[in-house]
């Protein structure tokens, strides 16, 4: 948005603060009522610990997301080739095992990995390597009834929620 006395985006001269947008034309995605809470999640591969399953109790009404941040060498990695993959299910249902890091102390010792959404359960194995090799992200639990709450709503709501209110037009100022 353009700042005080800037130009907007259509061209023309806009003076004073910038309108908020009103509420009733967010999005109800920024609020996310539905996120029960995030834990964080850590494990660390070794040459003794090659592999580490993350499950979690099924309770029913929730979805359990493993989100990763970070995979890092930590302190006593040689300077070797160090190999991390994820195992999990395809589609199919058949275990398949992907490798989504590749740490070596003197070229790449850290990856970050953005947030990379697993849905467990999911094993994380050291298949090249002896570590010790660090995995960090967040354990995320959503509640499965409040994930479509949007669906829930009225016709009427939707109307209300998709309408936005009308602005006056912004004058430009008299020289």
């Amino acid at each position: 948005m353009p700042g005080r006395g800037g130009k907007s985006y259509d061209g023309s001269a806009r003076h004073g603060p910038a309108r908020p947008a009103p509420l009733s034309s967010l999005p109800c995605r920024l609020m996310e009522p539905h996120v029960l809470g995030s834990v964080l999640f850590g494990c660390e591969l070794t040459a003794s610990t090659k592999s580490y399953t993350f499950q979690v109790d099924d309770e029913g009404d929730s979805e359990h997301i493993l989100a990763l941040s970070v995979v890092c060498l930590t302190d006593g990695a040689k300077d070797e080739c160090n190999v991390v993959e994820v195992v999990g299910r395809n589609h199919e249902n058949q275990e398949i095992a992907v490798p989504v890091a590749n740490l070596k102390l003197s070229c790449q010792p850290l990856l970050s990995l953005d947030n990379f959404e697993l849905q467990p359960p999911v094993t994380f194995r050291l298949a090249a390597g002896s570590g010790p090799v660090h995995l960090a992200g967040w354990h995320r639990i959503v509640h499965r009834e409040d994930a479509s709450f949007e669906d829930d709503l009225s016709d009427e709501e939707e109307d209300d929620l998709s309408e936005e209110e009308e602005l006056p037009p912004i004058k430009p100022a008299k020289k």
